[in-house]
């Protein structure tokens, strides 16, 4: 236990939008103040969904992963990746590359996935000049938010993801599944319960249907839990998609999303999902030094459009399974 106790992050302020934060004196060794804080620290979070802890001094990746080996959770590998990163240490990467005049949607990370995180930390090591927030939304009052027929449609039928390996946008499929040998990749893909598909030209397809809706394991709370518009075509810069049609055909864009039956989400529906995401998002500017800790179920996240430099190191850690989250789609893998 602490010597001094840890004085609760304040609730959530509705009114600025604010995320729960908790202002702590700069101390000499941050890795031994969260060692020593450590069980309070992921009761905020528990409590809260995220809290943001301003004050630690965090400079590099190194002490990133210090501050996770402190809080004593598995660290995630991360798998199936969307863009390529090289991570700075085991479960500790930098953010993914994104247009940073654009901004990256609400979303779960890996949400796609059999296995995923459930615990991220997000440290801001170089803040950026302006804009870049890492925003939060609760996922469970986001549901709660939604039109009821789209909730009720995405519980029965899930959602599917598509992707296009086509070595040139995205990562490729060495990146994505850690080697590009087809039988390993169509062996990892198996388990997952992917649908694989290899074009004439050696690239790679593959179709995947998961979950939209799951319960936390811990308290039940029903979240809204996937990437259906932070994937979805309607979500790209338009001149970026007619580009991506143009180049690869409506079938080969590196990503897209589906209703669970395979019909084509309309771009009304994908705009309503980014409303109630929109109207649920707290945010704060972020400071060098900050640390950001995430439930992955029960809170999405984003990044917003930035100028300047920014660094922000990202860890994934507290494995999850979907199988222990009360799914709606059962998954068979093969």
């Amino acid at each position: 236990m602490p010597s001094t106790p840890l004085i609760a992050p304040v609730e959530p302020d509705r009114r600025y939008g604010r995320p729960p934060m908790l202002h702590v004196r700069p101390p000499a060794d941050p890795e031994q103040w969260v060692r020593s804080h450590r069980d309070p620290l992921l009761a905020a979070v528990a409590a809260h969904g995220s809290v943001l802890v301003r004050g630690l001094r965090l400079r590099t990746p190194e002490h990133v992963a210090l501050v996770l080996e402190q809080l004593e959770v598995p660290p995630v590998t991360e798998q199936e990746s969307f863009a390529p990163r090289q991570p700075y240490a085991e479960g500790v990467y930098p953010a993914t590359k994104w247009p940073q005049n654009e901004p990256m949607c609400m979303h779960h990370e890996l949400s796609y996935n059999l296995d995923f995180p459930g615990l991220l930390l997000f440290a801001c090591l170089t803040a950026p000049t302006d804009g870049g927030a890492t925003a939060v939304a609760d996922a469970s009052a986001v549901v709660d938010a939604l039109p009821h027929g789209l909730v009720e449609r995405f519980e029965r039928q899930g959602w599917i993801l598509t992707r296009s390996y086509n070595g040139e946008i995205g990562a490729s499929v060495a990146e994505a599944f850690g080697t590009d040998d087809h039988d390993a990749v169509d062996s990892h893909c198996r388990a997952a319960g992917i649908d694989v598909s290899w074009q004439h030209d050696g690239t790679l397809r593959t179709r995947q249907r998961r979950s939209a809706v799951l319960r936390h394991p811990v308290d039940g709370r029903r979240c809204w839990f996937n990437q259906i518009a932070f994937l979805n075509e309607w979500t790209i810069n338009p001149d970026i998609r007619e580009y991506l049609i143009g180049e690869y055909g409506a079938d080969g864009l590196p990503f897209n999303t589906f209703w669970g039956d395979g019909e084509p989400l309309t771009q009304d529906a994908v705009q309503q999902i980014n409303r109630v995401y929109e109207a649920h998002t707290s945010r704060t500017p972020w400071l060098a030094g900050d640390l950001l800790l995430v439930d992955n179920i029960r809170t999405a996240h984003s990044r917003e459009p930035f100028t300047g430099p920014r660094e922000v190191a990202v860890a994934m850690a507290a494995p999850r399974r979907v199988a222990d989250c009360s799914p709606t789609i059962e998954v068979n893998p093969s």
